[in-house]
């Protein structure tokens, strides 16, 4: 039987058709805005000047932080400014600025690493730092930093998010498709650097394909296990996947290390096999464009630094869409400009109908205790929610605020339409803020 957990909902996954579409690579355009800030933490300090020019994997911005990641450039070309230009996070952010010459010139300093027999842990940690791999599922989060995390146990298991249980992406299951073999190399760096005797993939059992790819490599492999999960939102969350790969519960207010676990994304690992194996640093990911208002859907090669508009200007429009999504339906955010840049952790690019985001106006809480049910954190969001909206601040962390994930089961399932997650977001905010 399928691995999963409690709690949960099944909404449409509307990915038919567009998990059989295989890769296709978009040309680079003519012009790129490289944000300098691509991950959680700080963000990085330019490293070039206008008029400069750069080289293909040239490494553009960085800073001396623990918590952060450097980037690199995408193109060949001159730097033409540097400025604040729209970014996913919904503010304005510091972007380097590049005409490609459409050279391609790689850099000197992007060549194929030693194999990975021939590295130390530490070798490795401090070469994934410095080919900028971060969380690329969405979260961003350096992965140098998971490598080497605060005092914690031993790490014993590495495990792979392949999940993928948002609706309409379908971005990690083709690269398990085509790209097996460098995602369990990319697995077993991450296992060499952890110290983990054990690797895990789990995969939702939707992507049987997927599965069967995985399984001939990790065959391979005594120390690695592919896992075939439940088709349920939100499978992929990290302690969700935790709990139905591994059976071990994250006590709250603990991170995966607490446990001696560290989890990754199937597009991280890949992005690392890519980097040791031709030197290639994060300037390039797989997206998926999607809803009722493109022409053509798919999934996308595409260069980081790549405008949402270049990207939909590419795939073709049918109208102007109602929303612009960065990411999946349920956790992504709403765009308000095609002028964002592709990010080392954008994994889709949805332009929605009004048809498909099922707006509605708000209406009083009836009571019925859905989102109790649907929540996988075992949380109250409708009484989170009512303490944001009343300013109580304390008695929202008292119950649980900041445990929330976000996920967003508890606001699609509500009968009266209450936008739970963003109220539990305000109520993070102010606790943070006020921390």
């Amino acid at each position: 039987m399928a691995k999963t957990f409690i709690g949960g909902i099944h909404p449409p996954y509307r990915k038919e058709g567009l998990s059989a579409l295989p890769i296709e690579r978009m040309p680079a355009p003519k012009v790129v805005a490289i944000p300098v800030q691509q991950h959680v933490g700080k963000a990085c300090l330019p490293l070039v000047k206008v008029g400069e020019r750069v080289l293909m994997g040239q490494k553009i911005g960085d800073v001396d932080a623990s918590i952060a990641a450097p980037v690199h450039s995408s193109v060949s070309g001159t730097v033409l400014s540097i400025e604040p230009r729209p970014h996913a996070n919904g503010k304005m952010v510091n972007s380097i600025v590049i005409l490609n010459d459409f050279l391609d010139e790689w850099h000197p300093s992007a060549l194929p690493k030693p194999h990975l027999d021939k590295l130390s842990p530490e070798e490795i940690v401090a070469l994934i730092r410095e080919m900028g791999i971060v969380g690329m599922g969405g979260g961003g989060f350096p992965t140098h930093a998971k490598l080497k995390p605060f005092p914690s146990p031993p790490i014993d298991t590495v495990l792979l998010n392949g999940a993928e249980c948002e609706p309409y992406l379908t971005n990690d299951h083709r690269l398990m498709v085509e790209a097996p073999e460098k995602i369990i190399y990319g697995l077993r760096c991450l296992m060499k650097a952890a110290g983990a005797g054990r690797g895990h993939i789990g995969v939702e059992e939707n992507k049987p394909d997927a599965v069967l790819a995985l399984k001939k490599v990790a065959a391979l492999y005594s120390d690695i296990t592919i896992t075939s999960l439940a088709v349920k939102y939100p499978q992929g969350a990290e302690l969700q996947l935790i709990r139905a790969c591994l059976g071990k519960e994250v006590p709250p207010g603990k991170f995966p290390p607490h446990i001696g676990v560290v989890v990754n994304n199937v597009h991280t690992a890949e992005a690392i096999a890519q980097a040791f194996t031709t030197g290639m640093p994060s300037i390039e990911r797989v997206i998926t464009v999607a809803g009722g208002a493109v022409e053509r859907p798919g999934n996308v090669l595409v260069r980081v630094g790549t405008t949402f508009a270049q990207v939909l200007e590419a795939r073709g429009l049918k109208g102007e869409p109602y929303k612009l999504v960065s990411g999946g339906p349920m956790m992504g955010l709403a765009m308000y400009t095609g002028e964002v840049a592709v990010c080392k952790c954008t994994s889709g690019i949805l332009a929605l109908t009004y048809e498909e985001t099922g707006a509605r106006e708000a209406g009083p809480c009836v009571r019925c205790a859905k989102c109790v049910d649907s929540c996988p954190m075992f949380l109250q969001p409708t009484t989170i929610a009512h303490y944001a909206m009343k300013g109580r601040v304390d008695d929202a962390e008292n119950i649980g605020a900041l445990e929330c994930r976000e996920c967003g089961p508890c606001a699609y399932v509500c009968p009266a339409g209450i936008p739970l997650v963003q109220w539990i977001r305000l109520a993070k905010s102010d606790i943070y803020a006020r921390q």
